[in-house]
């Protein structure tokens, strides 16, 4: 017997049919023997609907009242789920964040969880009851409610999965598991039975988006090990003999889990990335602090960064990348950055943030060179490049990203075998 958290994101609690569909999942695993807790997302668009209700009341609203309105759409699954469960013969209620309670810190509309309280959650399940979580939100000190952000729902999941010392947890969406690239991209694009929670946090920050990066970070940061699955797959296929979480579905897990260490694991790839030179910058002590310190204040996320020292070391030139959103506003901060002195600034959108990754990266030399050599056999120009342990990446003109994936994708061996 395993203890189970089960997290359905929006598009598989769209409506009722769908509920159906997921607590199907949940029975497979309570008739199993399992010990389950479910984590529910809002129907897909409600969140949206209910952001705009609150836009629409008034543009400069209180954010403590967003929250409590924006959490209401995660009440109104968890409630349905409860239902659909009991209509099943299986014992369920719903909880709502601060009823668990999952306590947080008061910023509101992006919160951060500091404690759960798991009694309420491990006495149901060891009497045999399946509660139903709302994702996204907690509960303040000050006894408001507040919502977790982007992605709160998964990173929602893992605490409770952390708290209640679950097993794994099962994170259901409208894939399959996590793929060596994007299907849409690469047709030959193959499941990964196993991935680290390494290489998964490089391709959920370098635009894999089957999984959030926050609840990456805070399920390898607690040891919890992920199960990537569909929920629109046959309920009754989920658990295979002698297979620990079914026949389908990506395991994320710690780098010792898996055996043998694919030295490409994915290919990613991240559109929409613009690039920004300073040059001549003159080369000092909190140089670097003068350019990044008023985009941190203005919340514009830097990307890659590289930076050229001129030979006498009095100047230099600084290129790096921000979201293509948010180009004319970092612009303009530099632009008027009071400490800043350099001759010219310039920048384009429209760029395109190949990846590769993968762990076996740390033990084999070179990776690096023949991606660029792959690239360069296809005609496919860099602009920038950074690197870390397990991940190479480069900019390239967007017009040539999906070329160059399909490219690295059969470069490293990852197309279906046999295909």
């Amino acid at each position: 017997m395993a203890r189970i958290v089960m997290k359905f994101g929006g598009t598989s609690v769209a409506n009722v049919e769908r509920i159906r569909q997921a607590a199907q999942h949940v029975k497979r695993e309570v008739d199993a023997g399992h010990e389950v807790a479910v984590v529910v997302s809002a129907m897909s668009g409600k969140t949206n609907e209910l952001v705009g209700w609150c836009a629409e009341a008034a543009p400069m609203h209180d954010a403590r009242e967003y929250d409590a309105v924006v959490a209401s759409g995660e009440q109104v699954t968890a409630g349905l789920m409860a239902i659909v469960l009991g209509e099943m013969g299986i014992q369920s209620r719903s909880y709502a964040g601060w009823q668990v309670p999952i306590k947080t810190d008061d910023a509101h509309g992006s919160a951060r969880i500091v404690d759960i309280d798991p009694k309420n959650l491990n006495d149901r399940m060891s009497s045999g009851w399946v509660p139903v979580v709302t994702g996204f939100q907690g509960v303040s000190e000050k006894k408001r409610i507040t919502t977790l952000g982007r992605g709160g729902s998964d990173t929602s999941a893992v605490a409770v999965a952390a708290a209640v010392k679950a097993d794994r947890c099962d994170i259901y969406t409208d894939v399959d598991g996590v793929y060596t690239t994007d299907p849409r991209i690469a047709p030959k694009a193959r499941r990964l039975e196993r991935v680290s929670f390494e290489e998964m946090l490089e391709m959920a920050s370098l635009g894999a988006k089957v999984l959030q990066t926050r609840s990456v970070e805070l399920a390898m940061a607690q040891g919890v090990r992920l199960v990537v699955r569909s929920t629109f797959e046959d309920p009754n296929i989920g658990n295979a003999p002698g297979s620990e979480w079914g026949q389908t579905g990506t395991l994320v897990c710690d780098e010792d889990e898996i055996m043998e260490k694919q030295i490409v694991s994915g290919v990613t790839l991240a559109r929409a990335e613009a690039k920004i030179t300073l040059r001549k910058v003159k080369d000092k002590p909190g140089v670097a602090a003068a350019v990044f310190g008023p985009l941190a204040d203005a919340r514009i996320v830097v990307d890659m960064i590289v930076q050229n020292i001129s030979d006498d070391g009095q100047i230099t030139d600084i290129t790096f990348t921000v979201p293509d959103s948010e180009f004319d506003k970092a612009m303009k901060v530099l632009r008027n950055a009071p400490d800043l002195e350099y001759e010219s600034i310039s920048g384009s959108k429209g760029g395109a943030k190949i990846s590769v990754v993968g762990v076996g990266m740390r033990s084999h030399a070179g990776v690096a060179a023949s991606m660029f050599r792959a690239l360069s056999d296809k005609g496919i120009n860099i602009q920038l490049i950074t690197t870390s342990e397990i991940k190479t990446s480069v900019l390239i003109d967007e017009e040539y990203a999906e070329l160059a994936v399909r490219a690295l994708h059969t470069y490293y061996g990852l197309d279906k075998t046999g295909s």
